[in-house]
């Protein structure tokens, strides 16, 4: 049995076990931004997840007798039937292979220091304006809001956001047009009350062109106008050559679980 940790008092009961772990959507979880933690009591807690999106991040004693069930539950109540779990040890990790046998694929994943003093505003500037032929960057709006969530590829921009109202209210972000469409994006998956989490996004016929550089310099300059940190954790290695090209530093490589739910068809590597 798990229950969720509701009002700061029982978050911050959880706080510890998270120690010094430096992701963004651990921290909006966290501090009531977005997302969810989940232990397997109010008090005492000893085992919790931080849950938002795609994200699931375990963190206490892997051996706590709520721990299986903490590990057992991740997808359940989730927005999608694969969901990426991020354990705190290898304890956890192998409670999580061991509770979805068959279900899961080990990935790794890149962070960068979190540092604003690190990036070149007059760089990102220059990025933002090295477009191809045709294309211009347009501030994440209403049109633009509802055209991202109509398209699968893009649709991880503004998923986290059911209305505008509630994005505007929350995030930011930039698209990049040729026309009437959309070609590619660069918005806060997620909120915290330091910064948004970056997520970049580029249909596939159009990579390889600056469009995603162009767009997250742009969001960048605005998150720092704004005195917001805009983080970035790298899903590959083409995400962290980009990242260091925009200033970031790469922090420390780290390994994930990518689990499916039963019944669903797991993907070929």
């Amino acid at each position: 049995m798990t229950t969720v940790l509701r009002g700061e008092s029982q978050r911050a009961a959880a706080r510890p076990l998270f120690g010094a772990w430096e992701e963004t959507l651990i921290e909006s979880c966290l501090d009531g931004s977005m997302g969810e933690v989940l232990a397997g009591c109010v008090a005492p807690v000893r085992a919790a997840v931080a849950r938002l999106g795609d994200f699931a991040f375990l963190a206490g004693d892997a051996q706590d007798p709520a721990a299986e069930a903490l590990a057992r539950g991740l997808l359940a109540g989730a927005a999608h039937p694969c969901l990426l779990a991020v354990p705190q040890d290898e304890r956890w990790a192998a409670l999580v292979r061991r509770v979805h046998p068959g279900r899961w694929r080990r990935v790794a994943r890149y962070a960068t220091k979190k540092d604003p003093q690190a990036f070149d505003r007059a760089r990102l500037a220059a990025l933002a304006e090295s477009l191809p032929a045709g294309a211009a960057l347009q501030r994440m709006g209403p049109e633009a809001f509802a055209r991202t969530r109509a398209q699968e590829w893009s649709r991880d921009m503004t998923a986290m956001y059911p209305t505008y109202e509630a994005y505007a209210a929350q995030s930011l972000g930039v698209v990049a047009v040729r026309g009437e469409e959309i070609v590619a994006g660069a918005s806060g998956y997620s909120r915290y009350r330091g910064g948004i989490e970056i997520q970049i996004d580029t249909r596939a016929d159009c990579r390889r062109q600056g469009l995603a550089a162009a767009c997250a310099a742009r969001l960048i300059l605005d998150c720092l106008s704004r005195g917001l940190y805009p983080s970035w954790d790298a899903a590959n290695l083409p995400s962290l050559r980009l990242a260091e090209k925009l200033g970031y530093r790469f922090s420390h490589a780290y390994e994930s679980e990518l689990i499916w739910a039963p019944g669903q068809e797991i993907p070929e590597p």
